[in-house]
């Protein structure tokens, strides 16, 4: 979500358009997709109750009413579905594990039947070719930690970690990369400082320990993972630049601020091993540099999720709302409407520009301490097959990325967000990021134009003389 206040001219995208052939990326570049387990698994009688079953069944909270228990029916069609993946060319698929499914009253006893699932999707994706990278978390919390206490306890992240240990024990032989967390900036944002997604919590500027739960609940299931052999592991983080509404110094501070709580809170800890200025005291922890040992254990890879960039100016001086989420009027900052670039289905402005940087400031600001980076979402909501639309998002960021990787950021790997049209959370299923339409009657899939032109564009990879 932020990376750096700044203020100044923002260019519009690349005049390269998708008509010319990608600049060549590195042989062992990383290609993949992306999904989560509750947003396309469904086969919710076959698991635990999550906060999201509680919370879509709430009337108003999801916008047109529906519920993730079907979805794209992953669950029992993933051979259909790991065959598209094989079929595109990418090399890697990361999903998500439903903790739920793995431990239906998040502690305790294990379900068989839900490692199982796992087993046989790893299983089909090591027969396809195609690296399992799994998520460990992708926001479905059991609904039994949730009462009592969820994410606001502190020993949440010690029951975080054994279900880490469990999973690894089952499907470690086969795993060779691992995310232990996605979003965790979101997740307490929206989940819990804001109450617009599960599980609905308007705590505010009281939703830190949130935050600081799940880094210290990284920091144990990273520990879990190496006990249980894992030698690639990291966490899928949220970026973007932010830019500051106005040279004003109301409208800088209010960025920087913006910047320091969904950013730095997140990234500083993991890769510097100490909250930002003034987060410690808000925190009031104790055992805090403790746990900072713990959380700020090296990694092997950073994953970034970038979407867009972010306008942030003093409040009471414009709409306060982002992507449809209202921000209070209390809050010491306001996001804006960033004008002058074309926008996405779902409103939000489409600026590769940003994309690179983000990852030429997130170097400047970390340098050695920052490990091989991986992007672990990248993608964008638009109707219909032939999405001509996706196709020049893509063909934009990629463009950025690699002037990114010819300027020296170490990235590995880029996935797209998302293989499959999905249940999009508080949306429900109105936003469509797919690469492959799913009908959501009849659950056939379809692959869509950019699922073609990305099919093409990893074969011209692989065939293209080198150094093109």
């Amino acid at each position: 979500m932020a990376v750096s206040a700044s203020t100044g001219t923002h260019t519009g995208p690349s005049s390269n358009g998708p008509g010319t052939a990608l600049p060549r990326f590195p042989e062992d570049f990383l290609w993949g997709v992306s999904t989560s387990a509750h947003q396309i698994e469904g086969a919710v009688d076959l698991r635990g109750r999550s906060v999201w079953d509680s919370f879509s069944a709430t009337p108003g909270r999801v916008k047109d009413g529906s519920t993730a228990d079907v979805a794209c029916d992953h669950y029992h069609r993933y051979r259909e579905d790991v065959a598209l993946i094989r079929d595109l060319g990418v090399g890697a698929y990361r999903f998500s594990v439903s903790w739920p499914r793995v431990q239906p009253t998040g502690a305790g006893q294990v379900s068989e039947r839900g490692l199982d699932f796992y087993d046989r999707l790893v299983d089909e994706l090591c027969a396809a070719g195609v690296r399992p990278v799994p998520t460990l978390f992708h926001w479905d919390t059991p609904l039994v930690l949730e009462e009592a206490g969820g994410w606001r306890r502190r020993d949440m992240a010690e029951r975080f970690a054994q279900y880490a240990a469990v999973v690894a024990e089952r499907i470690g032989d086969r795993v060779p990369t691992w995310i232990t967390l996605n979003e965790p900036a979101e997740h307490t944002l929206l989940g819990h400082a804001l109450g617009e997604h599960a599980p609905g919590h308007r705590m505010l500027f009281d939703a830190l320990p949130v935050a600081h739960h799940q880094l210290l609940a990284h920091g144990l299931a990273v520990q879990a993972l190496r006990a249980a052999g894992a030698a690639d592991i990291g966490i899928a983080n949220s970026h973007g630049p932010t830019w500051a509404a106005s040279d004003e110094p109301a409208d800088r501070e209010a960025a920087d601020f913006y910047d320091l709580l969904l950013n730095r809170l997140f990234a500083d800890p993991l890769l510097l091993g100490r909250y930002p200025d003034g987060i410690a005291e808000l925190l009031d922890s104790p055992g805090l540099d403790a746990d900072l040992k713990v959380i700020s254990a090296p990694l092997d890879r950073y994953g970034v999720n970038y979407y867009q960039p972010t306008m942030v100016g003093a409040p009471g001086t414009g709409p306060g709302e982002f992507s449809g989420v209202p921000f209070p009027p209390e809050l010491p900052f306001a996001p804006r409407e960033i004008e002058g670039f074309p926008r996405t289905d779902f409103g939000w402005p489409v600026v590769p520009d940003a994309f690179a940087e983000l990852l030429l400031d997130f170097r400047a600001r970390y340098g050695d301490r920052l490990p091989p980076l991986l992007i672990t979402e990248n993608g964008c909501s638009y109707e219909g097959l032939d999405d001509q639309e996706r196709i020049a998002f893509l063909d934009g960021h990629l463009r950025a990325l690699h002037r990114a990787l010819a300027a020296g950021v170490d990235v590995r790997g880029y996935f797209v967000w998302s293989l499959l049209d999905n249940f999009e959370w508080a949306e429900g299923y109105r936003r469509r990021f797919g690469l492959v339409h799913v009908d959501y009657d009849t659950l056939e899939r379809t692959p869509k134009a950019s699922y073609a032109w990305l099919r093409q564009a990893l074969r011209d990879q692989k065939f293209s003389p080198s150094g093109d």
